[in-house]
Order: C-alpha cells, then structure tokens, then sequence
C-alpha cells in the first residue's frame, strides 16, 4: 500500500511540472508577440509610398487665334509620365483614383487612375494622357490674355490612397499626392517652367 507522504509527493511534482509548462508556454506567447511588434516597428514598419512626375509633354496641340471675332480654337492633350515607388517590405494597395489638369485653380481635364497593388520596393510607371477641356478654359477672362501672350500656364495634379498590409496584422492607411506647374508654349507647341511639389502622409 503506497504511502500518504509518497503519493502528495508525487502530486506535488506534477503540479510543479504543469506549472513549469504553462509558464513556459506563456513566456514563448510573449516572446512571439514582442517579437511581432518589433518587426512591425522596425523591418515591416510602413514607409511613405511616393508619387512622382517624370515628365509633361505635349501629345497633339491644334490652335488658332482669331483677333477680329475675339475667338480662340484650341485643342490639345498631355502625355503625363508618372512613377509610384513602394519602399515598404510588403505590397501597397490603393483605390481608384484620377489625375487632373487645372488652370489657373480650374479643373479643365482628368484621367482615371485604376486601382491596382504594387509589390515591395518596386517602382510602377503610369503613362496618362489628359485632354484638355477648351470650353472651361475659354471660359475665364483670362484665358484670352494667356493666348495673346503665348503662353497658357497649367497644373496636374494626382493623388494616390491605398492601404500597406503588415504582417497581416496592422492595415495603415496611406496619401501621396502630387502637384507641378508648367507652362505650354504655344508658338513652337512646346512644354517647360516645370515644378513639383510632393506630399505623403500615413
């Protein structure tokens, strides 16, 4: 017959050694989940995806000026050259969006920009062609003045809103917007004066 000693031994040992265990399990759970968060802060950490303007150029440029009537023809559209670089370590996803053109603060043109997904640290191009809305530019006063001078000052614009996924676990929400002004030259259907500006914010 065991002893009473013996088998509250015996108990004692295994609660020791199941105490042991879930210790154990507990401390590798912590050590799981610290190490998950110092990935997604330091490796994983999500970067600014940054939209950029490589060029503007003139795809086709129709104009004529007639003084006696005060009338203007003028048709034209813009090849835009875009980049969207992605640093971060995993995939960046945005939404649909659109770029514009505007003069002087009017919207006289847009493109839609499909929604797609870049992969980590790749660079996407984008060629986008704006045509121009000649009946919003003969609509201001000042159009006619630009014209005479030759030269029609333009901006575009584009946006770009999307979501980086980290680790599965943290979806951070993501802008990068850009803007450049330019100037088209009428008398030899040229482009130049070119600044950007650029903006991206999590």
């Amino acid at each position: 017959m065991e002893e009473p000693a013996t088998s509250a031994a015996r108990a004692l040992r295994r609660r020791r050694k199941c105490r042991t265990i879930c210790f154990a399990l507990i401390g590798f759970l912590v050590f799981i989940i610290l190490l998950i968060l110092i990935l997604a802060f330091t490796v994983f950490k999500a970067k600014r995806p940054v939209t950029t303007v490589d060029s503007v150029s003139l795809a086709d440029l129709r104009f004529s000026l007639d003084l006696a009537r005060l009338r203007v023809l003028l048709n034209a559209s813009l090849d835009v050259d875009l980049s969207i670089k992605n640093p971060n370590r995993v995939g960046f996803k945005y939404t649909d969006s659109a770029a514009q053109l505007n003069y002087r603060g009017q919207q006289v043109g847009e493109v839609p920009i499909p929604a797609g997904k870049i992969s980590a640290d790749e660079t996407v191009p984008m060629n986008l062609t704006l045509i121009l809305m000649a009946d919003r530019l003969i609509s201001d006063s000042r159009f006619f003045s630009d014209v005479s001078g030759g030269q029609l000052p333009l901006n575009t614009f584009a946006r770009i809103s999307g979501k980086v996924n980290v680790l599965n676990l943290f979806k951070i929400h993501v802008v990068s917007s850009t803007s450049c002004d330019f100037t088209v030259f009428l008398s030899n259907s040229s482009v130049g004066d070119q600044a950007c500006k650029y903006k991206t914010k999590l």
